[in-house]
């Protein structure tokens, strides 16, 4: 149990047996009144973000919750399936997934997170190398600065690329911002 003033960015509270995740926290000390802490949460079951005040004194439950690598295996109808290291399976709904679908490729490493045995959420590398399946011919003659153009990779999911990036290559994508990184070399 910590003080609702000793909560910091990333903390993971249990509120009415739902894991709240401290996304923003600010502290208030009104003269004479008593000091409160007005909280941002995510809820870690739905997604749901909302904002709670809390005494500064009021005593929150802290979670430490279990992490483990994991590979995606397949998707079968809205589920996505996660192995283990020890080939157990773990299935997820793509609602809880939110925007790591789009970078979610056969094989790839990742951390689950779980409550209550139930994988909750799941955190990719800082960036993936993925294969551009399609993209538009160059526009020449601009060079009023960095060219971009759009590109879709093999997830399906599109973004904006250097301009000599063509079919086939591989890029490298920051998966925390979806941003294009770097061309990598394919010999």
């Amino acid at each position: 149990m910590k003080m609702a003033q000793e909560l910091s960015v990333g903390n993971v509270i249990l509120v009415k047996d739902v894991p709240l995740v401290v996304q923003q926290t600010e502290y208030h000390s009104p003269g004479c009144l008593a000091s409160v802490v007005k909280m941002k949460l995510r809820n870690l079951l739905t997604g749901a973000v909302s904002e709670s005040v809390y005494k500064a004194d009021e005593r929150l439950q802290v979670l430490i919750l279990e992490k483990k690598s994991c590979l995606f295996s397949y998707i079968h109808d809205d589920i996505y399936v996660f192995i283990d290291g020890e080939y157990n399976q773990h299935e997820i709904p793509v609602s809880q997934l939110s925007g790591v679908v789009k970078f979610l490729v056969e094989g790839i490493d990742c951390s689950l997170t779980f409550f209550k045995e139930m994988a909750i959420s799941v955190e990719l590398p800082q960036t993936v190398v993925l294969e551009i399946v399609y993209t538009e011919p160059v526009v020449r003659g601009d060079t009023t600065g960095k060219l971009m153009k759009m590109a879709k990779i093999s997830t399906g999911h599109e973004l904006q690329v250097a301009s000599f990036c063509k079919i086939g290559d591989k890029i490298e994508i920051d998966t925390r911002t979806g941003e294009f990184r770097r061309r990598v070399n394919n010999g």
